[in-house]
């Protein structure tokens, strides 16, 4: 067998913290979205399993067999072992559930060979929040601490979009331990359209505090022509929603040099 898999970039299109639970853990609304593009795994059956990472983060990822990859390999039964290539394209640390979107290409890529097991959904959620999520890699609604799915209607599927990052790391404990604590209300119903624009990102505030630079990104984006610009999940990554692609490449193409970006659309 071989198999390779995208792992795709996910972006909180909003992102509402309603309350500290007494576990520790927010109690939170999202909607979560994917791109087109991000990390891409190959896998090639082998005696046991194996993996190496190439890429331009690769070097951000100092101990693979803590390495969710590994973990995901470990949570599902896949024969004697697979020999898995991680080409790490997206910036970690970044808001894009880059680690959770790369276990959820493993729980496909396992999915097409063997099937998954009924408890699949709790297997993943115990790897992260986010990767339940990322194994469909389809915009939903995500409740509690975001692995209580729910569909919706998708109406932005092919938006262009455009992914920001100041190329500074920014870990997801932090920002929600500045979180104020205020719940500022719920998530907006109706299409993902509407949900996007009447929504928020509460982790904006605390992400800031510790990362200033991220008001820059949000300024240009916001000055391109976008019709919502928004910082995703925890940050430091900011995405632009534009109503056509010449917008958006007008947009990527006068961004500052150093920054790490992405042009591609909503799946």
């Amino acid at each position: 067998m071989a198999h390779s898999e995208t792992a795709y970039a996910k972006i909180n299109l909003a992102l509402h913290v309603r309350r500290r639970r007494d576990d520790g853990y927010h109690e939170l609304e999202t909607l979560f979205a994917f791109v087109d593009a991000g990390d891409r795994l190959t896998a090639q059956a082998s005696g046991q399993d194996r993996l190496h990472v190439v890429g331009e983060f690769a070097g951000t990822l100092d101990n693979p067999f803590g390495n969710i990859v590994a973990k995901a390999l470990g949570a599902l039964p896949h024969g004697s072992g697979w020999d898995v290539t991680l080409d790490k394209r997206l910036p970690v640390a970044a808001g894009l559930g880059g680690g959770s979107a790369d276990a959820g290409a493993v729980f496909r890529m396992v999915r097409d060979e063997y099937g998954l097991p009924e408890d699949w959904h709790a297997r993943a959620a115990r790897l992260g929040a986010d990767v339940p999520a990322c194994v469909e890699s389809r915009t939903c609604i995500g409740r509690g601490t975001g692995t209580e799915l729910e569909p919706v209607a998708n109406d932005l599927s092919g938006s262009p979009v455009l992914l920001v990052n100041p190329r500074i790391p920014l870990s997801t404990g932090p920002v929600f331990k500045g979180w104020d604590g205020v719940d500022r209300g719920p998530m907006p119903e109706g299409s993902v359209r509407e949900i996007a624009s009447g929504g928020r990102n509460d982790l904006e505030a605390p992400a800031l505090a510790l990362v200033p630079q991220i008001a820059d990104v949000l300024s240009r984006l916001s000055a391109s022509g976008a019709w919502l610009t928004r910082m995703s999940g925890s940050g430091a990554t900011c995405f632009a929603l534009y109503d056509t692609a010449e917008q958006r490449d007008a947009a990527h193409s006068a961004l500052p040099t150093g920054w790490w970006s992405l042009a591609g659309a909503l799946r």
